[in-house]
């Protein structure tokens, strides 16, 4: 066999595995508390880590999942997505089951679904939907303490609502953003933006098209100072307009946060 006939049947089987690949997307749901976040950080527990690690003892293939969205540290999820290609045989729907027998019971896969070859969660038109989770009462209660923060002065959530209001529709949010932030533009558009109070619990859930690091959780702690009076729900307008971190509220804690889902257009 020639090195040229060799070349082409070398081609052609590359070709030929690239055409059995399978894209396959996951939803993912996880508590935070144990993980550096999502993404992969060398030494370091994070959620991919372990969807990677997993999907490797399962599948037998070195695989690196593409997540939707990067949750921070600390950070929860009842939804986040993620996919990968693979050549294996088990159907799609069936990679949930078997991959929940090895991954930790802090992460659990509750969908697998083959998708487009070409489709990418985080290049997709969505709608991604947080909601963050505040205990407003005397005292703080542990079986919460987790996946919502505590915080005993008395919230106005009335005010809170009249100043989220506000962030709703296309802004510029570089004062919503960290400053360690590297996106290339800090205009985003939020859909909505509620404050809902159910007995001591306040939910604060934002939907949007996409969002800036840092930006859901200082959006609540900027909604706790109107609620404690610090500001009043005028001064988003300010706020929004001049573009300066120091001009929103604290960046509120991580625990409180978690990623309700994302829906794809």
């Amino acid at each position: 066999m020639t090195e040229e006939t060799q070349a082409d049947k070398s081609e052609w089987v590359s070709s030929l595995k690239e055409n059995t690949l399978k894209r396959v997307m996951l939803r993912v749901a996880y508590d935070g508390t144990a993980y550096c976040g999502w993404q992969l950080q060398p030494g370091k527990p994070t959620i991919e880590g372990e969807l990677n690690r997993a999907l490797l003892e399962l599948l037998g293939e070195e695989i690196t999942v593409i997540g939707a969205s990067r949750t921070d540290a600390g950070v929860h999820s009842l939804g986040n997505v993620a996919v990968f290609d693979t050549d294996t045989r088990i159907p799609a729907d069936k990679i949930c089951f078997a991959l929940n027998q090895r991954l930790p019971e802090d992460i659990v896969v509750q969908e697998s679904t083959e998708v487009a070859a070409d489709f990418h969660p985080r290049h997709s038109n969505s709608r991604k939907t947080y909601e963050y989770r505040i205990l407003n009462r005397k005292m703080p209660l542990p079986t919460m303490r987790h996946d919502t923060y505590y915080y005993y002065r008395k919230l106005d959530v009335e005010a809170m609502q009249r100043a989220a209001d506000r962030l709703v529709g296309v802004h510029d949010f570089k004062s919503f953003c960290s400053v360690h932030s590297q996106a290339e533009t800090t205009v985003r558009e939020i859909y909505s933006c509620e404050v809902i109070r159910d007995g001591e619990i306040i939910r604060i859930r934002v939907t949007g098209a996409g969002f800036l690091y840092n930006m859901v959780r200082i959006i609540a702690g900027t909604l706790i100072q109107v609620g404690l009076g610090e500001y009043a729900p005028e001064q988003i307008d300010a706020i929004l307009e001049g573009c300066d971190r120091s001009l929103a509220g604290p960046t509120a804690p991580a625990h409180g946060l978690t990623m309700i889902g994302i829906e794809f257009l």
